[in-house]
């Protein structure tokens, strides 16, 4: 039952992260580059996060988990995210996150490489089938899609990645402090790095010509999906195993191409469509088995994630 309330949560979690790339394409169509939309989510985001995690009094990591857990926050919501905003600025909202949905895939890769999550025929069988259809809604639909796409596709896969390693390596830490402790301190690492570059390269200034719409927009980003997404996320990591949690990515696309047609006019094609009958498949098929996750032993530390992230071509 516990690995099921952690999907559900982590569905509501990726509905928003699907709404959260509408509205980047809408404000990229719009000139913001990605390293401005970073600041932005994760500044709001944190500015969220901190307040309630200090006023429920959460448990924080230990002083020995702080390097890792800072790391983590870095490669995901410094080094992701400004690739996925990149990749926005190729690609539609719909085709972006469809390329997002082979987090799945890359989380099983990882967490089997590494020894912490044990693969099964039948886990395996239903991530391939989500893939699968992610691979031939892009290739299908590739005639219809904006000059260079495939472009934004390709940053997008490869920058999963990043966030294929955050999951698989989340949950220890998790587990010995609380989930808004450890976002809390990784949101804050990785806000801080971005201000930190905006400050360098004067990207900071571009907020001021933001207008009305584009500041609801950055707010919702933000809140909606940069906070809340994000605690859901973590809440659902302390609950399913991480690839069950990353198979719920595949809803991304859906909520992402409904949003993207009302504030972009990106049209909801019928490979689009295909390909997400193929999606739920797989998320069916993964999920209805039992969880085979290795239960934390303490082998996986804040020296062992520096090193797995920082070897080159992991």
């Amino acid at each position: 039952m516990g690995e099921w309330v952690g999907v559900l949560i982590a569905i509501v979690s990726s509905s928003l992260g699907g709404t959260a790339a509408a509205v980047t394409r809408y404000l990229v169509v719009g000139s913001a580059d990605p390293l401005t939309l970073s600041i932005l989510r994760w500044g709001i985001g944190f500015l969220c996060v901190l307040p309630v995690a200090l006023l429920l009094r959460v448990r924080w990591p230990t002083r020995a988990d702080w390097p890792g857990v800072a790391l983590l926050g870095f490669c995901l919501y410094g080094l992701f995210f400004i690739f996925y905003n990149l990749a926005m600025s190729f690609t539609t909202a719909a085709r972006a996150s469809l390329a997002l949905s082979t987090l799945p895939l890359q989380t099983m890769i990882v967490g089997a490489l590494l020894g912490i999550e044990r693969l099964s025929w039948h886990k395996a069988a239903g991530v391939l089938i989500a893939v699968l259809g992610v691979c031939a809604a892009l290739a299908s639909g590739l005639a219809k899609a904006p000059d260079g796409a495939w472009r934004g596709e390709l940053i997008m896969a490869g920058a999963v990645l990043c966030m294929a390693f955050y999951n698989v390596f989340s949950r220890p830490f998790i587990q010995r402090s609380s989930a808004l402790g450890f976002l809390a301190v990784g949101m804050g690492s990785g806000a801080l790095a971005l201000v930190v570059a905006g400050l360098l390269t004067g990207r900071l200034a571009v907020l001021a010509s933001f207008g009305p719409a584009q500041w609801c927009a950055g707010v919702y980003l933000g809140v909606a999906g940069g906070a809340l997404a994000f605690i859901l996320w973590v809440m659902a990591l302390q609950r399913a195993s991480p690839t069950r949690v990353a198979n719920t990515m595949t809803v991304n696309p859906i909520a992402a191409a409904l949003l993207a047609q009302q504030l972009v006019g990106e049209p909801l094609t019928l490979d689009l469509l295909l390909g997400l009958i193929a999606v739920f498949a797989g998320i069916w098929i993964a999920t209805a088995e039992g969880a085979k996750i290795r239960p934390p032993d303490g082998d996986v530390t804040a020296a062992a994630v520096e090193r797995a992230v920082m070897i080159p071509g992991r």
